[in-house]
């Protein structure tokens, strides 16, 4: 998750840019001496950046009008590919069934939770798909294909009339922050689609068997760990194997004691977003003393998601950080009287946000091809994924919210803990935040979750921890698009 994505295993990852000159071909060799691409016979990015040279032919368009307002021709065929991770991919489905009885298209269908994998040699070849759902642990770097112009501009579908009100533009329905959310190099070239809050997640039977209260402070947090330890169930499990996981409860616990300024910081690559921050270094040591003190269900740190995901379920551990996505993907492991609940993340002392606050905002990101054979079939496709109809499909399948306000039919009956999850964001009012870099610098996140493992495994102290994750700001601030990527 995801991210802002993000759900299942998921990673993160700016910018705009033509040619593949020299500062190219060193994120080319950077990206595969860190394995953030894989390598064949000829190298992912070095297509893409070679690929824009050979635009493929434009399938037929109609004539535009305010009801057709990208061109799409009715006939067309519409190649669309989505994660099939914890949302499932059923919903997707269902969209395409109503785009082809109303457009007259023939849709083409993959669910898949190997974006990369599938996509590689498509993108290669100049041959994508019309959309794309791209996310999960093998999603490919939003920032990588933004810099070799692979991503269409959605301003124009931002712009476009709204299917439920069309004296309103689809940017008027959207939750805010949405847009800002799917920005590169001071572009939309991504439709995040859901709206996701992040924390920590509990079983209300487990809570309710022993007498815990669900904590408030994380001195609260701790004592819950402990009373679960004693009780012979880990504290704290969490998915080892994928750190992005676990820097929610870091970037957390800084953004509510330090306050928006202190999240900005690191967005904006601050020099001293993580060294010289009283609270980054405040909220690692505080994560840092749930290992000290064996408070972490054992073998976590070995876990992929969904291994530890499912221990959860088998109360093997009192809390897990996650998304919102957690329940869906957990559908079929969690127990009917589990009572899923979410947690906003329990404050340190003197945090400047209130316990109410959570991370909150728009994941599970939608691109539209540059070169897609049926690129006003794709457009298109964004904008009636952005009406109420095809929201409610999605509450519906997925069992989550989406960026569109109202966009859920009240009749639609929402899963324990998103119900849980709804009320904690009503309960937040404004007091939300959320997080741009993992999108923005795809591999400055990659560093800072490598150093967030090692510190679970104890192979480095906090202030290593600090240190490193500075390293990874001051390196992505050397990136010439960075100037371009700016929250006020």
């Amino acid at each position: 998750m995801g991210s802002t994505s993000a759900h299942g295993e998921t990673s993160t990852g700016t910018g705009t840019g033509s040619g593949a000159g020299p500062g190219r071909r060193d994120l080319i060799k950077r990206s595969a001496a860190l394995g953030l691409i894989s390598v064949p016979t000829m190298s992912f990015l070095t297509a893409c950046a070679s690929g824009g040279d050979a635009p493929k032919a434009a399938g037929a368009k109609a004539a535009v009008t305010k009801e057709n307002p990208f061109g799409l021709a009715k006939g067309t065929k519409l190649d669309v590919v989505v994660f099939k991770g914890g949302f499932g991919d059923d919903y997707a489905k269902a969209w395409e069934a109503a785009f082809d009885k109303k457009w007259g298209t023939s849709s083409t269908h993959l669910g898949t939770p190997e974006i990369t994998g599938k996509l590689q040699t498509r993108f290669n070849g100049g041959n994508p798909p019309d959309v794309v759902d791209n996310s999960g642990a093998q999603r490919i770097k939003l920032d990588v294909l933004a810099k070799s112009n692979q991503l269409a501009d959605l301003t124009p579908v931002l712009d476009a009339p709204s299917l439920d009100d069309p004296a309103k533009k689809v940017r008027d329905l959207l939750i805010p922050g949405t847009v800002e959310q799917g920005m590169q190099g001071g572009k939309c070239v991504s439709l995040n689609y859901v709206y996701t809050v992040f924390g920590f997640w509990y079983s209300g039977k487990l809570f309710k068997e022993k007498g815990w209260t669900p904590p408030k402070t994380w001195d609260e947090f701790l004592d819950v760990c402990t009373k679960a330890k004693e009780a012979g169930i880990g504290g704290l499990a969490h998915q080892g194997k994928f750190p992005y996981y676990i820097n929610v409860v870091i970037m957390d616990l800084i953004a509510k004691k330090g306050g928006l300024e202190a999240m900005k910081a690191i967005d904006n690559l601050e020099p001293n977003a993580f060294e010289g921050s009283a609270a980054a270094l405040a909220a690692v040591e505080a994560l840092y003393e749930v290992v000290e003190k064996g408070l972490l269900m054992p073998g976590t740190n070995g876990l992929t998601h969904t291994e530890s995901q499912t221990a959860w379920n088998q109360y093997k551990a009192a809390f897990i950080p996650s998304g919102s996505w957690l329940e869906n993907e957990q559908i079929k492991q969690t127990p009917d009287d589990f009572d899923m609940r979410f947690l906003p993340m329990p404050l340190l002392p003197d945090s400047a946000l209130p316990f109410e606050a959570i991370r909150a905002g728009a994941g599970e990101p939608f691109i539209v091809p540059e070169q897609a054979a049926n690129k006003p079939g794709g457009l298109e496709f964004i904008r009636s994924m952005l009406s109420r109809e095809w929201s409610t499909i999605f509450a519906q399948q997925a069992n989550s919210l989406t960026v569109v306000k109202d966009g859920v039919d009240p009749g639609v009956k929402l899963r324990p803990g998103t119900q849980s999850a709804v009320a904690a964001l009503k309960q937040a009012g404004t007091n939300t935040f959320n997080y741009l870099y993992p999108d923005w610098y795809s591999e400055m996140d990659s560093s800072i979750q490598d150093a967030s493992n090692e510190l679970m495994a104890k192979r480095i102290q906090p202030k290593e921890w600090i240190k490193r994750a500075q390293a990874a700001v001051n390196k992505a601030a050397q990136d010439p698009n960075a100037k371009n990527n700016r929250r006020s």
